[in-house]
C-alpha cells in the first residue's frame, strides 16, 4: 500500500499525457481458430431497426452482425432510427461508409442494401419480413431458436426495437471479437465527418496538447439521474417535467443520489479535479457537450480555471463546418475528436453510450489515457469543501483520482460493458504466457483468404 501512494503522489502530468503501458497488449480482433466464410445460400434476410442516438445504434449495429452470423442469416443494411432528439433521418449512409462496412464484413456476413425481390412462375414477389421483438438482452439460443424458425418460415425477419438485445457477455471468443471487428475496424463515418474531425484535431494540437471532456450535464440525463436540488425552482419544475413524461417513477432523494456517486459532475466540480490533479489554466481543452443545463451560470466557474475551452464551432466557424455537424453528423465529429485527442475525461459514464464507447474504442485504439472521475469516492470530498472543511482537499481529490484506471488492460467487472472494455477477447501478447493470448498475423484478410 505504502509503494502504490508513492506512485500516487509521484504521477506527473508528463505521464499523463502519454498512452498507457500496455504491459506487452496490443489490439487484434482477427480470428485466432477456424472461422469459415458464410456459405453462398443462408437461412434468409435479417432486418434491424436500431434506436437511439448516434452510439447506442453503433452497438446495436455491432450486434446485428453478430446476430447474422449466429444465424447464418444475410444482413440488410441495418435502419437507423429517425432521432427524436437530433431531428436526423439521414440513415446508415448519411453517417457511414457503406461500401466499406460490406468489403469489410465480407469474410464475417453477407450484407445487402435491401431485400431482393424474387421471380417465381414469371412474377416478381417481394419478400415481406415478420416483425418480432427480441427479449432484452436476449441470448443466443434466443436467436438459434425462436427468431431462426421464423426467419425460415417467412424468408425474412424484422427485429425492432433492436437496442441491447443480443447478451454482451457471452462465452466465444471469437464472436466478441467479431463485434470488435465491426465497431473499430468496419464502422467508419463517411468522408466528410473523418475529413472535418481531422482538420479539428490538427487545429486543436497545432499548440501542443489538449484533453477532451464529454460534459453530460444535459436535461436528460439530469432528469434520468434525479439530481434537481442544485437548481432554482423554475429549473427544478422543468426537470421534474421531463423526467415525469420520459422516465418511469420512482422516488429519487437528492442527497442520497450523489452520496452514490449517481449524479453527474458539476463543471466547477470538473474544473476543481482537473487542478487538484496538476493541469493549469493553460491546458487547451474540447468539450463534447449538447445544451447545459443552467447555462453559463454553471460554466463559469469552470471557464475560470480553464478559460482555454473550445467546440467544433469555436475551433472552425466556417459555414462548412456548420453545415456538416447538424444532428448525428455533429456528435460523429465530437466522437472522433475525443477519440484523437490526448486524455478523455467523461464527467458521466452511466448510462452514457458516448463515453462508454469511447473508453473502449480509446482502450483499443492503444490505451489512450483516460481519466474516469470515480463520483462516489469524490462526493464525501466535494460535500465536505461545501460544508467550508477545505484542508487536504486537493490531496483528498488526488488519491481518488490516481487510484482509478487511467487507460491500461483491465479485467472486465459487471456492470462494465463489453464495449467498455473488450480486453483480453480483442487483445493480444507479441511475447505470451498463455498461448491464448498469442497475437496472429497482423494481416486479417490474409489469415480468412488462406482458409
Amino acid at each position: 500500500m505504502f509503494m502504490r501512494t508513492i506512485r500516487i503522489t509521484k504521477m506527473s502530468l508528463d505521464e499523463l499525457w502519454r498512452s498507457a503501458d500496455s504491459v506487452g497488449w496490443r489490439p487484434s480482433s482477427a480470428p485466432r481458430s477456424d472461422w469459415p466464410p458464410p456459405p453462398s445460400e443462408t437461412n434468409g434476410y435479417l432486418r434491424v431497426r436500431c434506436n437511439g442516438g448516434l452510439n447506442q445504434q453503433r452497438t446495436a449495429i455491432c450486434n446485428a452482425v453478430l446476430a447474422a452470423r449466429i444465424m447464418n442469416a444475410t444482413l440488410v443494411l441495418p435502419e437507423l432510427d429517425a432521432n427524436s432528439f437530433w431531428h436526423d433521418d439521414s440513415g446508415f449512409r448519411g453517417i457511414y461508409d457503406v461500401e466499406h462496412f460490406m468489403k469489410s464484413l465480407r469474410y464475417d456476413v453477407k450484407i445487402v442494401e435491401k431485400i431482393p425481390e424474387i421471380r417465381k412462375n414469371g412474377k416478381t414477389k417481394k419478400i415481406k419480413a415478420v416483425q418480432l421483438r427480441p427479449p432484452r438482452d436476449a441470448p443466443i439460443s434466443w436467436y438459434t431458436t425462436d427468431a431462426l424458425v421464423k426467419m425460415k418460415e417467412h424468408g425474412a425477419i424484422y427485429l425492432t426495437p433492436f437496442s441491447h438485445r443480443l447478451a454482451e457477455e457471452i462465452d466465444n471468443p471469437e464472436y466478441q471479437r467479431l463485434r470488435c471487428r465491426v465497431n473499430y475496424h468496419a464502422l467508419r463515418f463517411k468522408t466528410n465527418i473523418m475529413k472535418l474531425s481531422q482538420s479539428i484535431v490538427d487545429k486543436l494540437r497545432a499548440q501542443g496538447h489538449f484533453m477532451s471532456i464529454h460534459l453530460r450535464f444535459e436535461m436528460d440525463m439530469l432528469a434520468f439521474a434525479g439530481c434537481f436540488d442544485i437548481f432554482n425552482s423554475k429549473e427544478q419544475e422543468i426537470l421534474k417535467k421531463y423526467r415525469k413524461e420520459n422516465f418511469a417513477p420512482k422516488k429519487l432523494v437528492y442527497k442520497e443520489r450523489r452520496a452514490i456517486g449517481k449524479c453527474p459532475l458539476t463543471p466547477e466540480e470538473v474544473g476543481l479535479i482537473l487542478r487538484a490533479m496538476g493541469f493549469n489554466n493553460s491546458t487547451r481543452i474540447y468539450l463534447a457537450a449538447g445544451d447545459l443545463f443552467g447555462g453559463e451560470r454553471f460554466m463559469k466557474p469552470f471557464r475560470a480555471l480553464f478559460p482555454h475551452l473550445e467546440n467544433h464551432s469555436s475551433v472552425d466557424p466556417s459555414d462548412e463546418l456548420a453545415e456538416n455537424t447538424q444532428g448525428l453528423s455533429g456528435s460523429a465529429v465530437d466522437y472522433m475528436v475525443c477519440l484523437l485527442s490526448d486524455i478523455f475525461m467523461p464527467t458521466y459514464d452511466g448510462p452514457s453510450n458516448f463515453a462508454n464507447n469511447l473508453l473502449g474504442h480509446r482502450l483499443y485504439y492503444g490505451f489512450r489515457t483516460t481519466i474516469r472521475p470515480d463520483r462516489k469516492a469524490l462526493a464525501p470530498i466535494f460535500i465536505d469543501r461545501e460544508k467550508g472543511r477545505t484542508a487536504g482537499f486537493e490531496e483528498a481529490v488526488r488519491q481518488a483520482m490516481f487510484k482509478t484506471n487511467l487507460g491500461g488492460p483491465h479485467k472486465r467487472i459487471p456492470p462494465e460493458s463489453f464495449y467498455t472494455n473488450s480486453w483480453p477477447e480483442c487483445f493480444c501478447q507479441t511475447s505470451p504466457q498463455n498461448p491464448a493470448h498469442k497475437c496472429p498475423p497482423d494481416n486479417v484478410l490474409e489469415i480468412l483468404d488462406s482458409s
